[in-house]
């Protein structure tokens, strides 16, 4: 029996409902072994090689090697777990959120200090809201030459 999953609907949104969690669970006990330090630096000497230690599928293998958080978002990954990858490469949380928006770590720093994205226009698709695909990403960074 198929859940009904309204939030489906929210734009700008991964919800990490039980179906991610299965989804993601290999890459997300990846991301968890990069707690030990030991663990960081056998991913860093050859990343491919480590990650084939793990039961993930080859899209999860190349949106982690490619630091594609939002890819890793759609393959199952839960941003509590994908933050140890930016860890990983000495980056602060909001430089990794940042990517995620085509922020720059600036930009992404004062929208939250403003106290983020409005939810007016982004509560569901269809609307016009920064959150909207066809607005992503927002940030100078995600701006293309």
């Amino acid at each position: 029996m198929a859940l009904d999953k309204p939030y489906k609907d929210v734009p700008g949104t991964i919800i990490f409902d039980a179906e991610q969690s299965r989804k993601g669970y290999w890459l997300n006990q990846f991301c968890m072994s990069l707690m030990k330090a030991e663990n960081r630096e056998r991913f860093k000497a050859d990343e491919r090689a480590y990650l084939d230690e793990w039961a993930m599928t080859e899209e999860q293998k190349q949106a982690v090697l490619a630091r594609d958080l939002n890819w890793c978002m759609r393959t199952g990954g839960n941003i509590y777990f994908l933050a140890k990858i930016g860890a990983t490469d000495g980056k602060s949380f909001q430089q990794m959120a940042g990517s995620m928006t085509g922020m720059t770590e600036e930009e992404y720093r004062n929208m939250m200090l403003k106290g983020g994205r409005s939810a007016e226009g982004n509560r569901y698709l269809g609307e016009d809201g920064d959150a909207q695909p066809q607005h992503q990403p927002q940030g100078s960074a995600g701006k293309k030459g």
